[in-house]
């Protein structure tokens, strides 16, 4: 609409009300200039529902802070970016970096603070990969089991016939067409679905769990090569509510949230039905964020705690298959980056590996084990996925991993 053209960052969500050209609605939160506002307010817009903490147990981390002023960001030929620079350039919200359990920095910009949650976008289906992993170490998922053993409601679906751990790894022959840009198809009922986007006039209500029986095109056959479906990890999520007996908030907030410590509750969106938005809907600070990546650092423990199975994580680092990557759906995103993607988690395979979580719009968690870094990151990047912003944060990465052990 034209009115949403005439808005600047200035003008979003200021005064009682705010004037109309500067209003966040469904139908605008996740497009420039109203995504810098929104990606801070999602609660104020989409039904959620909350991530309970604990305050009585909070992971207290202590700083040791690194000066950045004398890092340089080397982008590909071009004059070199100051780390302050960098931010602004990649849109950072926020941004938290662990070294050896100690906070070694953090900075918060675009109105952000330590206690304010933010969206994780796709961050969220990592968070989703280690639960997953926490009810395998339980008993309670069997990775090799078929979805429709669990979801029979699937069973004349695409799903047909794919397991769990093909779900976990991305590797269905469902056809599904995630373009982040379109204004119909897929992705739009879907978000429709979601409770992301608006319903147009005179179009049925949907939910989430209802719109997987449209999902009956298959491209290929299951096991594969890697094809990103958030779908995908929704549908994970409603495996996970099925076996447990729980809400998913509440398996995340009991198996996750509480037992890291984290110092604020988390929240996730959710549909007119309460199905949660596993794929894309979770919000956290970065702080929090940083401590699940801290506890991948730990081995899955805290504090004399096994939280996460260690071996569930060896398997993220180790356990994907660079030819259905390297064949997939976002190796050009990547060029010449030797990859695999595992229970939700994306894994560079340098040496030493490194973790990665990826939401669009520029959410990041990246975990070096073996250095014991930790990069949380969260921002307003005006496209969904832009190559060279991926690009300049990988190289950034790359830096602050060799920086941070010399300081």
């Amino acid at each position: 609409m034209a009115f949403e053209e005439e808005a600047t960052v200035a003008s979003v969500m200021r005064g009682f009300p705010p004037a109309r050209e500067g209003q966040v609605t469904l139908a605008n939160w996740r497009s420039p200039p109203f995504h810098r506002w929104a990606f801070q307010h999602v609660r104020e817009l989409i039904p959620t529902v909350e991530i309970a903490n604990d305050p009585g147990a909070v992971w207290a981390l202590c700083s040791a802070p690194i000066d950045t002023k004398d890092v340089r960001i080397e982008r590909g030929g071009a004059a070199p970016l100051s780390f302050d620079a960098f931010l602004a350039e990649t849109s950072t919200d926020a941004i938290a970096i662990l070294y050896r359990g100690r906070i070694a920095y953090e900075c918060y910009r675009n109105g952000m603070g330590p206690d304010t949650p933010h969206i994780l976008m796709s961050v969220s289906k990592s968070i989703l990969g280690l639960l997953a992993g926490a009810l395998v170490a339980r008993g309670m998922l069997d990775t090799d089991a078929l979805v429709t053993s669990i979801i029979p409601e699937l069973g004349e679906t695409a799903y047909a016939g794919a397991s769990i751990r093909q779900l976990l790894d991305m590797r269905t022959g469902v056809a599904f067409d995630e373009d982040y840009l379109a204004t119909s198809g897929d992705i739009v009922t879907y978000r429709q679905a979601t409770g992301w986007n608006p319903v147009s006039p005179g179009q049925p209500v949907s939910d989430l769990r209802s719109f997987y029986q449209e999902m009956r095109r298959t491209r290929g056959a299951h096991g594969g090569v890697f094809d990103y479906i958030s779908p995908n990890t929704d549908l994970l999520g409603w495996v996970l509510e099925r076996v447990a007996g729980k809400r998913y908030a509440d398996l995340i907030s009991e198996l996750i949230w509480r037992p890291i410590g984290a110092s604020t509750p988390a929240y996730i969106t959710v549909d007119r039905l309460g199905a949660p938005r596993c794929a894309g809907g979770m919000c956290a600070t970065v702080m929090d964020l940083a401590r699940v990546g801290q506890l991948i650092v730990n081995g899955g423990a805290r504090g004399g705690r096994q939280i996460l199975a260690a071996e569930w994580i060896d398997d993220i680092t180790e356990g994907g298959d660079p030819d259905a990557w390297d064949t997939g759906s976002l190796a050009n995103y990547f060029a010449n980056i030797p990859l695999h993607y595992r229970n939700q988690w994306y894994v560079l395979r340098d040496q030493p590996p490194l973790l990665m979580a990826l939401g669009i719009h520029g959410q990041y968690l990246f975990v070096d084990r073996t250095r014991e870094i930790v990069i949380a990151k969260t921002s307003s990047q005006d496209l969904p996925l832009d190559a060279q912003q991926i690009a300049m944060t990988l190289q950034a990465v790359s830096q602050i991993r060799e920086w941070i052990t010399r300081a």
